[in-house]
């Protein structure tokens, strides 16, 4: 079989022995593909974050599979199964609750392991809120950094947001709408009031809103308001010259490889460095 008539077969029906990661909507159910529905119907099992929630895209479509649960709570535990199913000649789905399975979920981990078993994987694509969200945000999208959500732990939140408020490049977050209001306000204090945003809420759903502003403004608009909702947030990239450092961050920096051991002066040439800042910048700050 040449490699066009693969191919041409692969985008058809199951095959034995191969792991297929398969993209599900991410709110509207008429997102589901074709290939997506036949892949569905036709592999030995499907693997999901929540059964009760594919038996609802099964029922929409007329799919009747076998289900198991896969999720982060018990992947380490049903990744040696799959390889195992997969090894003895079934084919088996892998999906999340919405979007792409591997983004923000264990699909990410039964990818690896299949590939390093050497076990064929196909991506059969479909929605992401992501990407549905940086191209309806009419911000930069040739070059961009998906951050998905942020770490809980306030040392490496705070080190990402440093990042996002130097970085060139249109940023993505995903965030839980309990903790939205928490989150622009970091992002008021680490990119400043006039950097450009989009939120995007229920996306694909019937009341999908996109707010587009400056920080400052989507802040107010969502100032005593009860949020719900999937939420993706897209973020304007800075230009170069545009860069104006956080000085109580660097600040907050410096005392703390002081603490650390640092001397005042090496703290400060290293930080200088780091934030494009003189030395004397840097050091006066103490």
């Amino acid at each position: 079989m040449n490699s066009s008539s693969l191919l041409s077969h692969r985008s058809q029906e199951p095959e034995r022995s191969v792991l297929y990661m398969v993209g599900t909507p991410i709110g509207n159910l008429n997102d589901l593909s074709f290939r997506a529905i036949n892949i569905l119907k036709n592999v030995s099992l499907i693997a999901c974050e929540d059964t009760r929630h594919t038996r609802k895209i099964m029922n929409k479509f007329n799919i009747s599979n076998k289900l198991i649960s896969f999720n982060k709570h018990n992947s380490l535990i049903k990744i040696p199964k799959i390889v195992k199913d997969l090894k003895e000649g079934k084919s088996i789905a892998i999906v999340s609750d919405a979007g792409m399975p591997g983004i923000c979920d264990p699909g990410e981990d039964i990818a690896r392991s299949v590939k390093y078993e050497g076990i064929d994987m196909i991506c059969v694509p479909g929605a992401c809120a992501a990407l549905t969200a940086l191209v309806s945000s009419g911000l930069p999208s040739s070059r961009f950094v998906f951050e998905g959500f942020l770490p809980k732990k306030k040392i490496d939140r705070e080190k990402i947001l440093l990042e996002i408020s130097k970085n060139e490049k249109t940023t993505i977050i995903y965030e839980s709408p309990k903790r939205l209001s928490k989150l622009l306000m970091e992002l008021l204090e680490f990119c400043g009031g006039d950097r450009e945003i989009m939120v995007a809420r229920e996306l694909t759903k019937k009341f999908e809103e996109h707010i587009c502003n400056n920080i400052n403004n989507v802040i107010e608009f969502f100032k005593d308001k009860d949020i719900i909702g999937e939420i993706t947030i897209v973020i304007k990239g800075i230009k170069k010259t545009d860069f104006n450092p956080n000085k109580s961050i660097i600040k907050k920096d410096l005392n703390d490889l002081i603490s650390a051991g640092l001397s005042l002066s090496a703290a400060s040439k290293y930080l200088a460095k780091k934030n494009g800042l003189k030395k004397s910048e840097v050091y006066n700050l103490i």
